[in-house]
């Protein structure tokens, strides 16, 4: 229901901005490939970048993502856990609790 809701929001977004998604998409592909890191790896930390920021739609995105590049699901838990004496237990409690409903809908 809230993965719904999330991409009933980006299309509109997409809908109304078309050139403005178009380079925010560009430009997401292109530093993902900028560098050394492999896509399972650009994702765990764009998963912790979105937790950090408490992005529950981002959280959603890259937890799906992640499992594509081929994490598992450990390794998507182990990346939020890493992420506690920083951000702090609440914000990656919360975020783990997001990982469940992304991998509930599959």
């Amino acid at each position: 229901m809230a993965n719904e809701k999330f991409n009933n929001h980006y299309q509109s977004l997409i809908n109304n901005f078309p050139e403005v998604m178009a380079a925010v998409e560009n430009l997401g592909a292109t530093v993902r490939t900028a560098g050394p890191l492999d896509k399972k790896t650009t994702e765990l930390i764009q998963l912790g970048v979105a937790a950090a920021t408490q992005s529950t739609g981002a959280v959603h995105s890259h937890t799906r993502r992640a499992l594509a590049a081929g994490a598992s699901v450990a390794e998507i838990q182990h990346s939020l856990l890493l992420l506690i004496s920083t951000i702090g237990f609440p914000k990656v409690a919360a975020a783990l609790a997001w990982i469940q409903e992304t991998i509930a809908e599959k």
